[in-house]
């Protein structure tokens, strides 16, 4: 099987898993797992926090900061394409009682203007604004990577307007590793990050969310509230600290076959466009003259090849550490037989 349909797909590797055999453990909610507690301080020095959290999921790290970061009847700005608006079922509505604002951005990031555009002056009428979010990398825009600029700009702006900032790290790594920049210096405006450790980090569990001491300590009542606290939880944990200890720069090599990966379909003779491959997702639509994308995602699919449909037209791929520079070439060769004859 070669599974290019998401990085989620990861599975522990054997020395991942041996990880667990010897890790200390303990309760969690009382703060006695020392294999958590390590993977929480280093995951807030990496993100330049005071303090983390770690939860069982990145939606959850999404909804627990929007639950924190907002009171109901009030508003979150954010990206149209962005995961908290298309992939986590109505969260902020049904957890938090907020609405959303969607900016339409370019390849996931949008302007600091934008953000004053979104934003609601004080009315008796309208919902207040009170969050600004962001996701580095882009998902739904190809894993774009926000310019450090930008990203400080927009954040600024929103602090300005009395909002706070939230950043959907959830491949915040991959930007890190592609253009050097530290993940501290991505989440230095932002009042709550997370980074996820069950995409191209390898591990099957867990992400992180990191913030200011008191924003965790809200976030923990919010996290025991939604029942996603957890026991010895050191056990998914341990398995985190040897992703980051040995799967982050690693990524360049997904990073790389994705390159390799778009630069061939770009080439594809029913291939209308491709989204920039900033990082390790490929995003690419058919033209009119080819089969639908759910078409060809069913027959490559007999030849157990996974991609996704993302629309009629629309094919997401994504490289990871379980698919291989082999892996790509029959990949390429597949698709070839529907998109470039």
């Amino acid at each position: 099987m070669y599974d290019f349909y998401s990085d989620t797909k990861t599975k522990p590797s054997l020395e991942m898993r041996k990880t667990v055999l010897d890790c200390p453990v303990g309760d969690e909610q009382k703060s006695e797992d020392p294999t958590t507690t390590e993977l929480c301080e280093r995951t807030a020095k990496l993100l330049g926090k005071e303090s983390a959290v770690f939860l069982p999921s990145g939606t959850m790290c999404n909804e627990i900061s929007i639950k924190v970061h907002t009171q109901p009847g009030e508003e979150i700005i954010g990206e149209y394409n962005s995961h908290i608006i298309n992939f986590e079922t109505g969260g902020p509505s049904a957890l938090s009682g907020v609405m959303i604002r969607a900016i339409h951005g370019d390849n996931g990031t949008f302007e600091s203007d934008q953000v004053v555009e979104a934003f609601r002056p004080a009315s008796r009428y309208a919902p207040k604004s009170s969050l600004l979010c962001v996701e580095q990398t882009a998902n739904m825009s190809g894993g774009a990577i926000w310019p450090l600029e930008k990203m400080e700009e927009v954040a600024t702006t929103a602090h300005e307007l009395g909002l706070k900032t939230h950043m959907d790290g959830a491949r915040l790594m991959n930007a890190v590793v592609k253009t050097g920049i530290s993940a501290a210096q991505y989440s230095n405006y932002f009042d709550s990050v997370w980074i996820d450790f069950t995409k191209g980090l390898g591990a099957p569990i867990g992400a992180v969310l990191a913030g200011s001491k008191e924003f965790i300590d809200n976030a923990w009542r919010i996290k025991q509230q939604w029942g996603g606290a957890m026991r010895q939880s050191g056990i998914a944990a341990a398995m985190c600290i040897y992703a980051l200890d040995n799967n982050i720069d690693r990524l360049a090599e997904d990073h790389s076959l994705a390159e390799i990966i778009g630069q061939q379909i770009t080439k594809f003779k029913r291939v209308k466009t491709v989204l920039p491959v900033d990082t390790n997702i490929i995003i690419f639509d058919l033209d009119s003259s080819a089969p639908s994308a759910a078409d060809i995602v069913k027959e490559l699919a007999k030849k157990n090849i996974l991609i996704g449909a993302f629309g009629e037209r629309r094919i997401r791929i994504v490289t990871h550490l379980d698919v291989n520079p082999s892996a790509g070439e029959i990949l390429i060769k597949e698709l070839a037989k529907y998109l470039d004859n």
